[in-house]
C-alpha cells in the first residue's frame, strides 16, 4: 500500500491532536485527553519562554490554565494523573504508562542502563545510594541541595555524588518526583508516598509485553512511521523495538506501507486514516512530539530544524529559542521567542518565513502570538526582524 506524502502528513497531524477546534475553556479532561493522545510531555529546563512541558498542550488546546498540569503532575496523591520518568527524555507521563516502564526501572536497578557513573551506584557504590534512600524514607521529600547542606553530610556527601545517587534511584524507580521547588529542582520521595496506591498495585508486564505496548502507543501517536520513529518515541533499542514491530505487524495492529518520497520502510497504525484536509494554526515547542525527531520532521514537512540554544550567538541562523509555526498542513515560519516578564511583553526577536509560506502567514501568526501572550499573562507582543525567503 502506498500513501502520498500529503496523506502521511495529515495522518501524523491528526494522530497528534491537531486540526480540532480549540475548546472555549480547556478543562482537566481536555488536558488528560491530549496527554493520552500524545503519550507524554517532555521536560526541559530552559525557561526563556515557559517550561517545555506546558507548550504541547497549549499548541493543541489554546490558553489552558497551567495549574491544571501542575496539579495533575505534582498535586495530592489521590489526584495525580501524571508521573515523572525517563521516557523520550525526562518526561511527564500518564499514570497508565508506569507499569510499561517498570522493565526499564528494573534494568536500571541492576545497573544495565544509564551512563557509567550512574551504573556504579547499582554495584560498588550501592551502599551510598541506600544511605540516600534511607534518609528520604526517614525525613520525607528532599532535593539534592538538602543533602549537600544537610547535617548528615560526610566525606562522600558531595553534590555530584548525591545527585548521581538520586538519579540512579530515580531511574530504578525506588524514588520519584514529589514536586518541583525553586528553580524547578526535583523534590524526591518514595513512590508509595507520592503515587496512587492502585497504580503501584497494578501487575507488571514482562519486558516484551511492555515494549510491544509502547510501540503500539508510539504508532498510535505518530499515525504513520518508520522503525526509527517508532522506537525513538519511548527511546527503545533496535532489538526491543524490532521484535515488537514484528509482533504487531503479524497481529495486524501495524500495517506495512510505502510513503511517497521516503526511502525507509514504514507502518501505519491500523486505526490511522488521513482526513481530507487539516486546518488550524499552532506554535510548536522545540520538544513537541510532532517535530522532536528531526529526521522525521524533514521527511514529513521538508523542514530542516535544529535548536540553536548551544550555538554561539554570532553563529545562530534563526535564533535562541525558535518555535516552528504550523499553519494548516505545513510548517511555514520560525519564531525566536522570549517572554520578557518584567516588561510584560512577548518578544518575537526574529520571524523567518519559509519559502512558499501563504500570504496570510503573518496575520495568522500574529493571532497565535497574541493568544500565547495572553496565556502567559503578558500584555503585549513585540516583533523584531521579519526575514523573508530570497
Amino acid at each position: 500500500m502506498t500513501i502520498s506524502l500529503a496523506d502521511a502528513r495529515r495522518m501524523a497531524l491528526k494522530a497528534q491532536g491537531f486540526g480540532q477546534p480549540l475548546p472555549v475553556q480547556a478543562s482537566a479532561a481536555h488536558l488528560r485527553k491530549a496527554a493520552d493522545r500524545i503519550g507524554l510531555f517532555q521536560i526541559d529546563s530552559v525557561n526563556v519562554l515557559t517550561r517545555a512541558h506546558y507548550l504541547p498542550a497549549f499548541s493543541r488546546l489554546g490558553g489552558y490554565d497551567r495549574s491544571l498540569l501542575e496539579h495533575a503532575a505534582w498535586g495530592p496523591k489521590r489526584q495525580r494523573r501524571f508521573f515523572e520518568y525517563w521516557a523520550h527524555e525526562a518526561s511527564l507521563l500518564p499514570l497508565d504508562l508506569h507499569p510499561l516502564l517498570r522493565w526499564r526501572m528494573a534494568r536500571a536497578e541492576r545497573g544495565e542502563v544509564g551512563y557509567h557513573t550512574l551504573r556504579r551506584f547499582a554495584t560498588e557504590r550501592r551502599g551510598e545510594a541506600d544511605a540516600v534512600l534511607a534518609r528520604i524514607a526517614a525525613e520525607g521529600p528532599l532535593t539534592a541541595a538538602d543533602f549537600e547542606n544537610g547535617s548528615s553530610r560526610s566525606g562522600w556527601w558531595e553534590w555530584s555524588d548525591v545527585k548521581h545517587a538520586l538519579e540512579w534511584l530515580f531511574w530504578s524507580g525506588r524514588i520519584t518526583t514529589a514536586t518541583r521547588r525553586g528553580s524547578f529542582a526535583r523534590v524526591y520521595d518514595l513512590p508509595e508516598r507520592v503515587l496512587p496506591t492502585a497504580l503501584l498495585a497494578m501487575p507488571t508486564p514482562t519486558a516484551a509485553e511492555a515494549q510491544r505496548a509502547l510501540i503500539e502507543r508510539s504508532a498510535r501517536a505518530l499515525g504513520v512511521a518508520t522503525a526509527v520513529d517508532l522506537r525513538d518515541y519511548y527511546r527503545l533499542k533496535p532489538d526491543e523495538a524490532d521484535r515488537a514491530i514484528a509482533d504487531l505487524t503479524e497481529d495486524g495492529v501495524l500495517v506495512p506501507v510505502r510513503v511517497e518520497g521516503w526511502s525507509q520502510k514504514a507502518w501505519r497504525h491500523r486505526d490511522a486514516s488521513p482526513p481530507r484536509r487539516m486546518r488550524g494554526a499552532a506554535l510548536l515547542a522545540p520538544f513537541d512530539p510532532l517535530i522532536w525527531e528531526r529526521g522525521r520532521t524533514e521527511r514529513l514537512f521538508g523542514f530542516r530544524y535544529r535548536i540553536e540554544i548551544y550555538v554561539p550567538h554570532d553563529r545562530r541562523t534563526h535564533g535562541y529559542y525558535v518555535l516552528p509555526f504550523l499553519l494548516n498542513e505545513a510548517l511555514v515560519a520560525r519564531v525566536d521567542l522570549k517572554a520578557d516578564r518584567q516588561a510584560g511583553v512577548l518578544l518575537a526577536h526574529r520571524i523567518t518565513l519559509e519559502p512558499g509560506a501563504p500570504g496570510d502567514t503573518l496575520l495568522r501568526l500574529q493571532i497565535e502570538l497574541e493568544r500565547m501572550a495572553a496565556w502567559l499573562g503578558l500584555a503585549d507582543v513585540r516583533v523584531g526582524v521579519i526575514a523573508r525567503p530570497d
